[in-house]
């Protein structure tokens, strides 16, 4: 009998036979896919290492950037629910994009949204093991190289996403609860601690460094702690009742996380008394909060920094291994992708190659360090910063494509349902929120190595639209293909 875990080959059948491709149906509910969703944005990780460099660039009213960076992901949000609405699928930006214009961008959303994913990934995985690394040369001085506890985790992270849906996203659910138990009782303790001297100025616009120009440039910074968003849509095929539950769940985390970074943000600008500056200089300004609070129990601030990058990992592998999953299956990639375990119903190829090509990816970035211009060993942190920045890139096309899609499609496919509130002012205003950030991260006169990320992103652009336009060429029936699986509606 063979191993239910194990990699196999792709599929024989074809790729019209549906039924031996597609996931286990049904199994998720709101509740499942939502807890799954704000693990893969993982508070904890995304607010331990971005709010000092966001706050230091948009002030001590960063709380109020958060604030409108989580009503702008609420607007891109819109998008993934009226599209999944209408057609759930696992396939995600790559179906609605696809289906909109047609076969060459449906296979360049699926090569941009696969390596964005991944590049982005590999920052996650990374800083999973520079934080275990971190931790225990905290409490007791002991050095092991955090590539040892990446390839730990990584690894059983891999094991338990290869066991089934079900299983990994409940763990990915319990450590998202004990992340979220941690940040809240710090954030609490630390306004209970200072509470002489609380503020209204971290909700002040005056108080935004450098005014508008300041919020433009640190809201991508704040758009960046809300990656993960759309973990809820690349589930569809698993989720009961895909077409109202999608869109509840997006909405629903979008909401607890924006309330939850402005409670963390306040409570950290409070606990370094409003000295941005200080703040800054802090390399976990949450974790030194948490210290000056609860003294010895600061501990379980490293606990929760701990849990949430293990849930990133199994929540974020788990959903963006699915779009490349789907792409396999529909053809937009080679079929290997598209296999799927006849017993667990999991896209066992799609996961292993994703979690493997981000390693190769720090590999190949840590060569980079250690040969180019200093020699150095590569800082996960700052490969947490660097990495996340170029795959953010990448997504941030997928995104844009996704909103300017959503008007033309049910304006042709779905008219009487069309509104135009919903489905082209909501699209039109999340098109301008998307252009902010990918402005400011695109922008010329950046220091080394982000200068050289547009012209890397546009490369693969322009090599993802050469390779689609070719696949096309042979394969004419390519068309018929894309979101030609969608899930249950019932």
């Amino acid at each position: 009998m063979p191993d239910p875990g194990a990699v196999g080959p792709p599929p024989t059948s074809g790729l019209a036979d549906h039924a031996s491709q597609r996931l286990r149906g049904g199994v998720l509910g709101m509740a499942d896919i939502a807890a799954a969703t704000m693990a893969n944005v993982g508070p904890a990780m995304s607010f331990f290492f971005g709010f000092a460099f966001l706050a230091t660039t948009a002030g001590v009213a960063s709380p109020l950037t958060i604030a409108t960076a989580g009503v702008a992901v609420a607007l891109l949000g819109n998008t993934l629910a009226e599209f999944s609405r209408a057609h759930p699928s696992a396939g995600s930006f790559i179906t609605f994009v696809g289906r909109t214009f047609g076969p060459v961008s449906a296979v360049t959303t699926a090569l941009l949204a696969g390596l964005g994913y991944i590049i982005a990934m590999a920052s996650v995985i990374a800083i999973s093991g520079g934080f275990v690394q971190i931790t225990l040369h905290h409490y007791t001085g002991v050095e092991i190289p955090w590539i040892v506890w990446t390839l730990l985790l990584t690894g059983s992270s891999v094991v338990l996403m290869l066991r089934g849906i079900v299983v990994s996203t409940k763990w990915a659910g319990y450590f998202f609860a004990v992340e979220m138990l941690v940040l809240v009782v710090v954030s609490v303790a630390a306004l209970v601690e200072h509470r002489g001297g609380l503020s209204a100025d971290p909700f002040l616009p005056g108080h935004i460094t450098h005014g508008p120009r300041g919020l433009a440039a640190g809201f991508p910074l704040a758009v960046y702690l809300f990656v993960g968003w759309e973990n809820s849509a690349a589930l569809a095929e698993e989720t009961e009742n895909p077409r109202r539950n999608v869109g509840r769940a997006v909405f629903f985390s979008v909401a607890i996380m924006t309330v939850s970074y402005i409670l963390f943000a306040y409570a950290t600008v409070t606990g370094f008394g409003y000295d941005v500056q200080r703040l800054g200089r802090s390399p976990i300004p949450f974790i030194d909060v948490a210290q000056h609070t609860l003294g010895v129990l600061a501990f379980l601030a490293y606990v929760g920094g701990l849990t949430s990058t293990l849930g990133v990992l199994i929540a974020g592998i788990n959903s963006q291994a699915r779009l490349i999953f789907n792409a396999g299956r529909e053809g937009l990639l080679p079929s290997f992708f598209g296999y799927v375990h006849p017993t667990r119903r999991t896209p066992n190829n799609a996961i292993v190659t994703f979690a493997v090509t981000a390693l190769l990816i720090i590999g190949v970035w840590g060569l980079g360090h250690l040969l180019g211009p200093g020699s150095s060993r590569m800082d996960p942190v700052v490969f947490f910063t660097e990495s996340s920045s170029l795959g953010t890139i990448l997504i941030l096309l997928v995104y844009l494509a996704s909103n300017v899609a959503l008007p033309l499609y049910y304006r042709r496919y779905r008219p009487q349902e069309f509104r135009t509130v919903r489905h082209l002012v909501l699209p039109a205003i999340g098109t301008l929120a998307i252009l902010v950030p990918l402005y400011y991260l695109t922008k010329p006169g950046q220091p080394a190595p982000y200068n050289w990320f547009p012209y890397a992103a546009l490369a693969v652009l322009l090599a993802a639209v050469g390779y689609a336009t070719l696949l096309v060429r042979r394969d004419p029936h390519l068309a018929d293909r894309v979101g030609s699986v969608i899930a249950d509606a019932e």
